[in-house]
């Protein structure tokens, strides 16, 4: 799909920014348009280290993919406001460790799914689909999330780079816990927030998200860990990217802007509940994206 002409799919507004296509630009992609891109070059104007944040992003997605896989014997992934498949993304770690592994992409932005289709062309084992992570009973009941995805047995569900895009009235904390209550026992989450913090950077690119985007709400380690309320945690807890069971020993203090990112994966353990039944259960109360 090449995007330079400013071409968009049905449905997809070329002069409105997404945070999709956002962060593919400032991964180097090509799958962008050029308020993207403007918008891209803001951000690295106000915190030149944020493309090296979005890359931290990466890497953590991929230890935390491939962690599901080896470890914890994982073999479908559903992958919350996935963004754009790209270079090393979530289906490419899962299936490397294991090509029968099902994932589903979700994002809102429309242009995921018809660039997913051309990139997964032929892998049965990856679809994308096109919902609003919020509205969790249309996500799951979503028939071809569900021809893919068995969900009376453990899933591993990611939330990375996601929940800081939620301000406190859409109820972050309730939207997990009503994914995880629906998810079998054994199920995994994979979950991450910016860090509020005082620094420069910090404030900068909160502000410039929220100038930018509309979006971007940086929580306290307090509300990231409650995300994983009534959940196991794996070690090492909830950490900085960077400290999340690293490929190789720590050079030293991380930076300013590796300090931003804070995350863990915790297991859903055999005495809660989850099933079927919660499901169906909340598909009846379709919460409305806010």
């Amino acid at each position: 799909m090449t995007l330079g002409s400013e071409w968009a799919p049905p449905g997809v507004d070329s002069t409105t920014p997404s945070v999709a296509r956002v962060h593919d630009a400032l991964l180097g992609g090509t799958e962008n348009f050029a308020a993207d891109r403007a918008i891209a070059r803001r951000l690295k104007e106000a915190v030149p280290e944020v493309v090296n944040l979005v890359w931290c992003d990466r890497a953590f997605v991929g230890r935390v993919v491939d962690f599901f896989v080896r470890e914890a014997g994982i073999r479908q992934i559903i992958d919350l406001g996935s963004g754009l498949p790209t270079i090393e993304n979530t289906h490419e770690v899962a299936q490397f460790a294991d090509p029968s592994v099902r994932v589903v992409y979700v994002d809102s932005d429309p242009m995921v799914e018809p660039h997913a289709r051309a990139i997964l062309n032929g892998n049965e084992n990856a679809l994308a689909i096109t919902e609003d992570a919020r509205d969790a009973a249309a996500v799951l009941r979503h028939p071809r999330l569900t021809r893919l995805i068995d969900l009376s047995q453990p899933v591993g569900l990611m939330a990375i780079g996601l929940l800081h895009l939620f301000p406190d009235r859409d109820d972050p904390h309730g939207l997990v816990k009503r994914y995880m209550d629906a998810l079998a026992p054994g199920s995994y989450l994979a979950a991450s927030n910016m860090l509020a913090s005082v620094s420069p950077q910090a404030q900068a690119l909160e502000a410039m998200l929220h100038a930018t985007m509309g979006t971007g709400y940086f929580r306290s380690r307090e509300e990231v860990e409650r995300f994983f309320d009534g959940l196991v945690l794996e070690e090492p807890g909830v950490v900085h990217f960077p400290e999340w069971r690293p490929d190789e020993r720590l050079p030293g203090p991380l930076a300013t802007w590796e300090a931003l990112l804070l995350g863990g994966v915790a297991r859903k353990p055999a005495s809660a509940v989850g099933s079927l039944a919660d499901v169906r259960a909340l598909a009846s109360d379709v919460r409305e994206p806010g």
